[in-house]
């Protein structure tokens, strides 16, 4: 897994902001006007959303690794590689301001949401981190496209542990905007949201995507030589 995928994934989540405080920035909200150790319940709120997003990147990692040990190197592995790379170009054109680029990833995951959801009532209000920690640890599975984006690179790491790093890496991208939502999400969110740096932020990601794309027939040159 090239080290681009990491640096590609760190600026979706930081510069995906806008759409990050808009999924869970209710929630951090409440927490950061509730008690006075908000702090501390933003940090324990975060540190479980991050666990969850990491979790599932191994998930998807070691499903990748044992899907291609089932069904044979090359062909899996060239398809999961020819998906990763797509979703990193899917992942640019949304930073550029196409937001429908991943509405569609988000209807995968409601199902299990619906599951979910009845249970973050059990955490609210979150009065102390032994609250707001679980309750970030089912909030990290809202159905979320950047998050699910994301995951497709995580899925053809082909191994848990870098499927973990992977969603570590895109969970610390967003940490500075959901743990800055309590007192400077405006701020914030007017300087992720300005046009020229999302554009370069977009291109970076999306020429990651496509220079993957330009790699996929040396990888298969390597493939059919070894």
């Amino acid at each position: 897994m090239p080290e681009s995928s990491f640096l590609a994934l760190l600026l979706v989540g930081l510069l995906g902001g806008t759409h990050c405080v808009g999924m869970c920035g209710g929630i951090v909200g409440a927490l950061a006007m509730g008690a006075p150790a908000r702090c501390s319940l933003l940090l324990a709120y975060n540190a479980g959303r991050i666990l969850s997003y990491a979790a599932a990147g191994a998930i998807a990692g070691a499903l990748g690794e044992a899907s291609i040990a089932l069904a044979g190197q090359l062909p899996l592995r060239s398809l999961l590689y020819l998906l990763a790379n797509l979703m990193l170009i899917a992942l640019g054109l949304y930073l550029l301001g196409f937001s429908s680029a991943l509405a569609f990833t988000e209807r995968f995951g409601q199902k299990l949401w619906r599951h979910l959801q009845p249970l973050t009532r059990r955490y609210l209000p979150a009065r102390g981190p032994l609250q707001a920690f679980p309750l970030g640890l089912l909030w990290g599975w809202l159905p979320c496209g950047l998050v699910y984006s994301a995951l497709a690179t995580a899925l053809s790491s082909g191994s848990a542990a870098q499927g973990a790093g992977l969603m570590l890496a895109f969970g610390v991208g967003t940490l500075p905007n959901l743990l800055l939502a309590g007192l400077l999400a405006a701020r914030l969110r007017a300087y992720t949201s300005r046009p020229a740096l999302r554009m370069v932020a977009g291109l970076v990601v999306l020429g990651f995507g496509v220079w993957g794309l330009l790699g996929l027939q040396q990888l298969l040159h390597q493939f059919a030589s070894a």
